[in-house]
C-alpha cells in the first residue's frame, strides 16, 4: 500500500511539478544549455572534419563513396550550419538588450529550451557517424587496349564467357593469360554486356591488384555481404589475382551457399594454377595473343591510316607488328608511340624489338617488356622520363600535386622559376604520358593511375639504369635492404604499405636524393635519432601517415632538403625543421597540432606551407606569416580560422600583404570586418576564399578561383579591395547577404565576365539576381556561366529580370536548380529562355507560387507584327520539377490576348504560331505538381529514356496525341522509354488520349 502511494505520489508530483520545474529549469540552465551545445557543435564539425578527410583519401584512391556516408555528411553540414546560424543569433540576441543587463526571460527560455533540443540532435548525428569504412572500389580504367572492331578471337572469349554466366550450375568462372593480353578489358566488356542484357541486378567489379586502404577485414565483410543481400543476383569480379584469395574474409560468400544463390564469380589471373587449383573456378578459359591479321588491324588502326600507308614505313610497321606477338597492350603502346613518326624512328625501333629482353619478369611476356622498354626510350625531353618513373614509385593514385612537390625538389622542371610554372609543366608532362597510353584517367582531374604491368616495366626500367629502390605490399626486413655497396649508388626509395615497424641504423647513401615511406594509414614506424646521417644530398623526404612523437635531430643533416611532407606525422617536437635553410616545399596536411610550430619562420625560402586538414589548429604566433617573405603558395584549406586583428595574441590578415610573391592561396575568415584595407589579393592567380563560419571544405574543385561569402554587406566590396577578385572569380558561392535587393549591381556591374558557377541562398533581401538596367552597358551578363543554384530566396521576384541584354549574355548556361524561392511565378521569361541555347538540365523544387517555368507576354509575342515563337531549349535532357503546387503551364503564351495553354504547346497551328522546347528530353520527372492536367505531347519526349511522375493530383491524361497520323493502325509512341514510374495518380484517366 505505501508502495502504492509512493507511486502515486510520484506520477502526481511529475504532472503538476515537472511542468512548473521544467520551464525555470530552462531558464536557470541557460548559459549551460547554450555552451553545451557550442562544444557539442564543435565536436561534431570535428567528426565531420575526420569523416571528411577519409573520403577525401578515399577519392583520391579512386574508390567511391558509401551512400550512407554521403547523406550523414549532407546532415552534419546542414546542422552544422543550422546550429551555427542559431549560436550566432543567440549571441546576437544577448547583446541587443543593453549588452544583456535586461535579458529577455521568454526568448532565454525558448533559445535555451532550443538549445537542448540541438544539442541532443548532435549527440544522434554524431553517434550515426561511425562507419567501418566509407568507401568501397569500383571499376578500374585501364589501358585502352581494347579494338574499337569485333576482333574475333576476342568475340569468342567474351561470348563463352556470357554462356558460362547465364548458365544455372556454373558460379565461378576464370580468365587467365599473361599480364597486357587484355584480361581486365575483356572482363569490363562482360560487366557491360551483362548490364545491356539485364542478367543481373548489379555488377561488383574490384582489382585485387589495388589496396584496399585502412578498411578492417570485418568491415569489408559486413559492407559486402550488405551488398549481397539487397541484389537477388549479382556476379563480383575480381581481376587479377595473384595467389588464393579467403573470399570470406572480403565479405564475398561462397557461390555453394544457398542464401546466395543469384551470386557468381568471375576471376581473372595470371596463373590457371591459382584459379583452378586454389580458387576451385568450374570453368577457364585461356586469353590468348591475337592472331596476326587481327593484331594488324589493332596496330593499323593505333598508328593511323596516314601513316601505315606510307610505302616506305608500310613493311617496317609490318615487321614491327609482329614482333609484339599479338598482345594487345603492347600493340596500341607502340603503335601510339611510333604514330607520325619519321622513317629513321620507325627502323631504329624495329631494331630495338629485335634485341635480347629480360626473361625472368613474372607472368608478363617479354615482348610486353620490350614494348613498353620502347615506348620509354622515345618519350620527348629530358624530364618526362625521369617523370614517367616518379609516377611508377608512389602510391597507386598517383596524385598530381606530389608530383609537383617531387619534381620541384628532384628540380625535374627545367627552366622554371615559380610554383605557377611548374605546375604548368606538371599538367604538361601529365598529358604527354597519358597521350602515350602510358598513364590512365580515373574520372578525378587531379589523381592518375597506371597499368598494374606499366608500373612494373617503369619499376624495373628504374631499377636497373638508376638505381632506384621500390617495394610495395610485402614485409621489409633488415635482410631486404640492399648491401652496402648497392646503397652507395641508390638515388630514389620508395616503401608503399609495407609491413615495417622500424628503419634501419646506419644506412649510408650518398647519392640518395628522395626517401619516401608510405605506410598503412594506422600503422607506425620507428625512425632511429641517427638516420638521416648517411643521406646529405637528400632533396625530396615524404614520411606521410608516419605517425612520429618527434622529428628525428638527424634530420639538421639533410642540409640540401627541399621538399618535406609530413602529413599526418608529426604531433611533438618541431625545432629541428629550423636547420632546413633550403627548404621550399613544406607539407603539414592533417596534422593534429594545435599551434603552429615558430620554427617555420626560420624558413627562408620556404615557396609553398600547405596547412590543409589542421583543423584543431588554433593558433598561428604573429608574424610568422609575414616573415615567409618568397611563399607563393598557403594552403589553410580546412584549417585554421582564429585571424585576429594587429596587435593581439593571433595572426592577423594584414600579414599578407608583405607576401609579394604569393599567387595561391585557400583560406577562411570567420568575419568580412577582419578584412584588411590592403588590397592583398590582387596577385592571386588561383584562390579559394571562404568569408563566414558555415563553409566545408572538400579538396577537389571543378575551377581554381573560388570565393564563398557569408552575412557580406555587398556595400564592402569596394573598400576591402574584393572588387577585382569578384571580377576574377570562376566560383562564387553567396549566402545571407544584406546591402542590396540585387546581385550583380552591388557586386559587379560588369556581369561577372568570369564566373562560372553561381550559387546564392538564404539571402531574403534579393529579388533579382540581376536587372539589365544595372548593368555597365554593352557588358555582357554571365557571359561564360554553367550553372546556376538558387536556395532560400524567399522575395525572389525574377531570376534575371525583363529588359534587352547583349548578345552572348548567359550563352553557355547548362543546369539550373532552384529551390525554396516562394516568391517566383515564373523561372525565365521568353526572351532569357531563347538565349538559353546550351541549357541541359533543369531542377524547380518547392517554389509555392511557380506557374509556369516559362512565360511572356504579348509585348514579346510579335516583333513588327510578325508572330515569332523560336526554338526554347534545343540541348535540354534533364528536367525535374517537384512540390511546385500551383504549376499548371510549362509556358504561357498569349495570341491577341488569347491565351494559349501549354496543353498545345508543340505545335499551335492558329495564325502559324509554332514553339519547340526541342526533343532532346532524357529524363523527366514531376512530383507534387497539383495543378498539372496534361503532360507534353509526345512528340517533344521521342528521346525520353526515363519518365517519373508522382502525387500530381490532378493530373488525366499523360500523353497528348492529337495531330499524330495513326491510319496504320501502329503509333511509335517513346521509342526510347526504359523507365516508367507512375504513383499517386488518382484522376488519371488515360496514359494518352
Amino acid at each position: 500500500m505505501v508502495e502504492i502511494g509512493v507511486s502515486v505520489a510520484a506520477k502526481v508530483s511529475e504532472y503538476l511539478v515537472d511542468p512548473v520545474v521544467r520551464p525555470l529549469g530552462y531558464l536557470f540552465n541557460y548559459r549551460t544549455n547554450i555552451e553545451d551545445l557550442s562544444e557539442k557543435v564543435e565536436k561534431l564539425r570535428y567528426a565531420r572534419g575526420r569523416q571528411q578527410h577519409s573520403v577525401d583519401e578515399a577519392k583520391r584512391n579512386g574508390r567511391e563513396i558509401f551512400d550512407d556516408v554521403s547523406k550523414w555528411l549532407i546532415r552534419a553540414d546542414g546542422f552544422i550550419q543550422d546550429a551555427s546560424k542559431f549560436l550566432e543569433d543567440e549571441k546576437a540576441a544577448r547583446k541587443s538588450c543593453f549588452n544583456g543587463l535586461c535579458p529577455n526571460l521568454k526568448s532565454r527560455y525558448q533559445l535555451s529550451r532550443a538549445a537542448r533540443k540541438k544539442a541532443g540532435v548532435a549527440d544522434k548525428i554524431h553517434g550515426d557517424g561511425h562507419f567501418e569504412t566509407v568507401s568501397y572500389r569500383t571499376a578500374l580504367q585501364e589501358i585502352r587496349s581494347a579494338p574499337s572492331e569485333a576482333l574475333e578471337s576476342r568475340m569468342l572469349v567474351l561470348n563463352q564467357v556470357m554462356e558460362a554466366l547465364r548458365g544455372e550450375n556454373i558460379n565461378k568462372i576464370g580468365v587467365w593469360g599473361l599480364g597486357g593480353v587484355g584480361k581486365s578489358t575483356l572482363v569490363k566488356q562482360v560487366a557491360e554486356q551483362a548490364a545491356q542484357e539485364k542478367l543481373f541486378d548489379k555488377v561488383v567489379t574490384a582489382s585485387l591488384g589495388m589496396k584496399f586502404e585502412e578498411e578492417s577485414e570485418e568491415g569489408r565483410a559486413d559492407q559486402l555481404h550488405q551488398r549481397m543481400n539487397e541484389e537477388k543476383t549479382i556476379p563480383v569480379i575480381l581481376d587479377d589475382l595473384w595467389a588464393e584469395l579467403d573470399l570470406d574474409k572480403i565479405g564475398i560468400p561462397s557461390p555453394a551457399d544457398h542464401r546466395y544463390k543469384g551470386c557468381k564469380l568471375l576471376l581473372t589471373s595470371r596463373s590457371r594454377d591459382v584459379l583452378s587449383n586454389q580458387m576451385g573456378t568450374q570453368k577457364e578459359f585461356l586469353l590468348q595473343h591475337l592472331q596476326e591479321d587481327e593484331a594488324w588491324v589493332l596496330f593499323k588502326n593505333r598508328a593511323g591510316d596516314d601513316t601505315i600507308e606510307n610505302p616506305e614505313l608500310q613493311q617496317i610497321a609490318i615487321e614491327v607488328a609482329k614482333l609484339l606477338a599479338g598482345l594487345p597492350l603492347a600493340l596500341v603502346t607502340v603503335a601510339t608511340t611510333l604514330k607520325n613518326k619519321s622513317l629513321p624512328i620507325w627502323r631504329d625501333a624495329l631494331q630495338q624489338l629485335k634485341r635480347p629482353t629480360p626473361t625472368n619478369i613474372g607472368g608478363m611476356d617479354a615482348k610486353v617488356y620490350s614494348s613498353l622498354k620502347l615506348s620509354y626510350d622515345y618519350l620527348e625531353g629530358d624530364e618526362v622520363k625521369p617523370f614517367f618513373l616518379l609516377c611508377a614509385i608512389i602510391t597507386d593514385n598517383i596524385n598530381i600535386a606530389d608530383l609537383l612537390y617531387y619534381g620541384m625538389g628532384l628540380r625535374l622542371f627545367k627552366g622554371t622559376n615559380t610554383l605557377e610554372e611548374a605546375k604548368d609543366r606538371t599538367y604538361t608532362l601529365v598529358d604527354n604520358l597519358k597521350a602515350s597510353n602510358l598513364l590512365l584517367e580515373t574520372g578525378y582531374n587531379t589523381i592518375m593511375r597506371m597499368h598494374d604491368v606499366v608500373r612494373n616495366v617503369a619499376v624495373i626500367i628504374a631499377s636497373k639504369e638508376h638505381h632506384v629502390f621500390a617495394l610495395r605490399r610485402t614485409t621489409l626486413r633488415k635482410e631486404d635492404w640492399p648491401i652496402m655497396d648497392e646503397l652507395k649508388k641508390i638515388t630514389w626509395v620508395s616503401l608503399d604499405e609495407l609491413d615495417c615497424h622500424e628503419l634501419p641504423e646506419g644506412l649510408v647513401c650518398p647519392k640518395l636524393e628522395l626517401f619516401g615511406c608510405y605506410p598503412n594509414q594506422h600503422s607506425s614506424v620507428k625512425v632511429p635519432d641517427s638516420f638521416f646521417e648517411g643521406m646529405k644530398q637528400l632533396k625530396v623526404l615524404d614520411f606521410t601517415h608516419m605517425h612520429l612523437p618527434s622529428l628525428p635531430s638527424s634530420l639538421r643533416c639533410l642540409e640540401n632538403l627541399r621538399t618535406l611532407c609530413l602529413d599526418d606525422c608529426v604531433s611533438g617536437d618541431f625545432a629541428v625543421i629550423a636547420e632546413l635553410k633550403k627548404l621550399e616545399i613544406l607539407t603539414l596536411r592533417y596534422s593534429a597540432f594545435k599551434e603552429l610550430p615558430r620554427e617555420i619562420a626560420q624558413l627562408i625560402n620556404l615557396k609553398l606551407l600547405d596547412l590543409w586538414g589542421c583543423s584543431q589548429l588554433k593558433v598561428i604566433p604573429p608574424h610568422l606569416i609575414s616573415s615567409l617573405a618568397r611563399i607563393e603558395t598557403l594552403r589553410m584549406g580546412n584549417s585554421f580560422t582564429q585571424w585576429e586583428m594587429e596587435g593581439k595574441s593571433n595572426a592577423c590578415l594584414s600579414e599578407l600583404k608583405n607576401l609579394t610573391l604569393l599567387t595561391s592561396l585557400d583560406i577562411q575568415i570567420p568575419d568580412a570586418k577582419l578584412l584588411p584595407e590592403d588590397r592583398v589579393f590582387d596577385n592571386l592567380v588561383r584562390f579559394k576564399i571562404f568569408i563566414g563560419d558555415v563553409w566545408l571544405w572538400k579538396e577537389s574543385y571543378k575551377t581554381d578561383k573560388i570565393l564563398k561569402l557569408s552575412k557580406f554587406d555587398t556595400s564592402l566590396h569596394v573598400v576591402d579591395g574584393m572588387s577585382k577578385l569578384l571580377k576574377r572569380s570562376e566560383d562564387l558561392h553567396l549566402r545571407e547577404l544584406c546591402g542590396g535587393t540585387d546581385v550583380v549591381s552591388k557586386l559587379d556591374g560588369e556581369g561577372f565576365p568570369k564566373l562560372k558557377h553561381l550559387k546564392v541562398e538564404s539571402s531574403p533581401n534579393v529579388e533579382y539576381i540581376i536587372k539589365s538596367m544595372d548593368l555597365t552597358p554593352s557588358c555582357h551578363a554571365f557571359p561564360v556561366m554553367e550553372t546556376l543554384s538558387l536556395n532560400q530566396l524567399i522575395n525572389l521576384q525574377e531570376v534575371i529580370s525583363h529588359g534587352q541584354f547583349p548578345t552572348g549574355s548567359f550563352g553557355c548556361l547548362r543546369k539550373v536548380k532552384v529551390k525554396d524561392c516562394d516568391g517566383l511565378t515564373f523561372l525565365f521569361s521568353l526572351f532569357v529562355g531563347r538565349s538559353l541555347s546550351k541549357l541541359e538540365e533543369i531542377r524547380v523544387s518547392r517554389c509555392k507560387n511557380m506557374v509556369e517555368i516559362v512565360s511572356r507576354g504579348c509585348e514579346e509575342i510579335k516583333e513588327d507584327g510578325i508572330i515569332n515563337v523560336p526554338l526554347l531549349f534545343p540541348e535540354l535532357r534533364h528536367l525535374t520539377l517537384q512540390e511546385l503546387p500551383k504549376l499548371s503551364n510549362i509556358l504561357c503564351l498569349f495570341e491577341e490576348e488569347k491565351p494559349v495553354l501549354s496543353n498545345q504547346l508543340e505545335i499551335i497551328r492558329d495564325s502559324q504560331l509554332q514553339l519547340s522546347l526541342g526533343s532532346n528530353l532524357r529524363f523527366l520527372k514531376l512530383e507534387k505538381c497539383m495543378s498539372l492536367v496534361k503532360l507534353f505531347p509526345f512528340r517533344l519526349l521521342q528521346n525520353l529514356e526515363e519518365l517519373i511522375v508522382e502525387n500530381c493530383d490532378n493530373l488525366e491524361q499523360l500523353f497528348d496525341l492529337e495531330g499524330l497520323n495513326v491510319d496504320d493502325g501502329h503509333v511509335g509512341l517513346l521509342p526510347k522509354l526504359r523507365n516508367l514510374d507512375l504513383f499517386g495518380l488518382p484522376k488519371l484517366r488515360h496514359i494518352c488520349n
